[in-house]
């Protein structure tokens, strides 16, 4: 289930009214596909239109949306053979920094990012997201590691 934000609610309560279409035309076997699609199309511009004007605490409430994408996330969508380097060679490996080699379109990279996690086991892991000056020299030795 998607969560929404309070700005976000028109859109949520047209994607409701188009769930609820699909169910009654899925049960009844009636043709709704062409008020679907307006209500969709309803909807993309609603949203597109919110999003082209938020204030600065809609922006923030968007960057830390409870379902937004994390590092791991990404890696797993554009790269292959991602290996995790850790450490940074001086007193110890931050979690809340993450970074390894991986390869994109056959091209070797170096992907660098922070994780948070996803549930409280996780994020008491990955200090939720907050990264320690261990973390800042293992960033900078990884990015020494990819310039040579």
């Amino acid at each position: 289930m998607t969560t929404y934000l309070d700005f976000e609610k028109p859109v949520a309560a047209l994607e409701a009214r188009i769930s609820e279409l699909q169910e009654t035309a899925d049960e009844s076997e009636i043709d709704a596909s062409a008020e679907i699609g307006k209500l969709r199309g309803k909807a993309d511009t609603i949203l597109s239109d919110t999003y082209a004007k938020l204030t600065a605490w809609q922006k923030t409430q968007v960057a830390r949306h409870p379902e937004r994408p994390h590092f791991k996330h990404y890696v797993a969508g554009i790269a292959d053979d991602f290996m995790p380097l850790a450490g940074d060679r001086a007193f110890a490996d931050d979690p809340a920094i993450v970074g390894g080699l991986a390869r994109i379109e056959g091209r070797r990279v170096l992907l660098i990012g922070h994780e948070k996690g996803d549930d409280t086991a996780s994020r008491l892991k990955h200090n939720f997201g907050m990264a320690k000056p261990e973390g800042y020299r293992k960033a900078i030795r990884l990015m020494q590691l990819a310039d040579r």
